[in-house]
């Protein structure tokens, strides 16, 4: 496959559509499988590694699943092709460049479903929606999940449930995560009163790259930790409940910035648009941030020369691995932040808002 082909698309994740889509930007459940017969990732030999390989390849080959997932080795890949892979949340940073021995993932054309092959897991499979789409994410990795178990033995036990390397996956084997982007609870400094109030319910907070990565352009995800004794319809009610009160609390920081400071607001976007449209070096942390409050401002209506889909993909092509892809080649640091400056400028300048 060549990823190149994958450049001008925008991933499911960020199309910037789906229900609730001004403050939730996707919805993501995965799902962790073991086969019965093999020793787990964590203790197999590359000879294990390589069988459930074939197995897979070959269940997903022939599975009746409405999508069709295509095979792409990770070992045998550049760096930066993992990288980007990683960008557009099609494998986690530990596939990428974490684990030794065979492994690789299968994605389908519109990046909505993947599944990642040893992993910590062997198999872990992953559907994205665009949006709050908890309930459709489900149906779709359970559709997946089910075609590949007609051709595959999962490990299960009849009291545990699925079986797993690590003990908290244990049970259903199920994460649910939804992305949000809370600008005004940050704004507002009741961001770290949410997240106090989520750990005391066991739900985990997370930056944009899942478990480990730092909370950059006000995106954050929220999953479950506990898989199991809860079933997965229990799993999803309880981040439903959630997700829907923060929703509210951020609209209500929302409007309680554009009753109260309305023209300050309005002047840090303006701020946000001026600087990314005429910096000449910009680091990937400052110019997410600087989007931040640009997509805030469109939701708010103090800006309305740029859509947001155009935002969404800034957000993603100024990141680093797609950034030397446009560019077609490796860049250093400081090269980089060069470039993201002169991309910015030049996309700016594309959509009519900076003259």
């Amino acid at each position: 496959m060549n990823l190149d082909s994958l450049l001008p698309n925008l991933g499911e994740w960020l199309r910037g559509t789906g229900p609730e889509s001004d403050v939730v930007v996707s919805t993501r459940i995965r799902l962790a499988r073991n086969l019965a017969d093999l020793p787990f990732a964590t203790r197999a030999t590359n000879a294990h590694k390589t069988e459930v390989i074939s197995r897979a390849k070959d269940a997903l080959a022939k599975s009746d699943a409405a999508l069709k997932l295509e095979y792409v080795d990770i070992p045998s890949m550049p760096v930066l092709d993992r990288q980007f892979l990683v960008e557009r949340q099609l494998i986690s940073r530990e596939l990428a460049g974490g684990l030794d021995g065979p492994r690789g993932v299968a994605f389908d054309p519109t990046e909505t479903a993947s599944v990642m092959v040893n992993e910590e897991d062997h198999l872990r499979l992953q559907v994205l929606r665009s949006g709050f789409a908890l309930d459709e994410a489900w149906q779709d990795i359970d559709r997946l999940d089910d075609a590949l178990e007609q051709r595959l033995s999962y490990a299960f036990h009849m009291q545990f449930g699925y079986l797993t390397a690590c003990p908290t996956n244990v049970g259903t084997g199920m994460r649910a995560s939804v992305m949000l982007h809370l600008p005004a609870l940050g704004l507002t400094k009741q961001i770290d009163k949410v997240f106090r109030a989520l750990q005391k319910i066991n739900l985990a907070v997370r930056g944009l790259h899942g478990e480990g990565s730092r909370a950059f352009g006000d995106l954050y995800q929220i999953s479950n930790h506990v898989t199991l004794g809860k079933s997965e319809a229990k799993i999803l009610g309880e981040i439903r409940e959630v997700i829907v009160t923060i929703l509210q609390y951020e609209r209500q920081a929302r409007n309680a910035i554009m009753k109260e400071r309305r023209q300050a607001e309005h002047d840090r976007v303006a701020r946000a648009i001026g600087t990314l449209g005429s910096a000449t070096m910009i680091t990937a942390e400052e110019t997410m941030e600087l989007l931040s409050a640009v997509r805030l401002g469109i939701h708010l209506h103090l800006l309305d020369s740029i859509p947001v889909t155009a935002v969404n993909q800034l957000f993603i092509h100024t990141q680093s691995a797609h950034l030397q892809k446009l560019a077609g080649h490796n860049l250093d640091g400081e090269e980089r932040n060069s470039a993201r400056a002169k991309y910015l400028k030049t996309k700016l300048r594309e959509l009519g808002s900076h003259k």
